[in-house]
């Protein structure tokens, strides 16, 4: 293979691992936005509903 092909495909390796990395900042959050603070009320409530695509979901796999 030729050089300059193998540098370009080395650096499409360090690309597909260097992106997902550059979207999570150091605190975890994503673009820089403060992470959503849960009101009383909001954590309080259940969060647990089991809707007909739950009901569904078990009924196809038997729970």
């Amino acid at each position: 293979m030729r050089p300059a092909r193998r540098r370009f495909l080395g650096g499409l390796g360090l690309a597909a691992v260097a992106a997902p990395a550059a979207a999570f900042e150091a605190d975890g959050s994503t673009g820089g936005l403060p992470p959503r603070k849960e009101t009383e009320a909001e954590k309080r409530k259940p969060r647990y509903r089991e809707t007909d695509h739950v009901r569904a979901y078990y009924r196809t796999n038997r729970y």
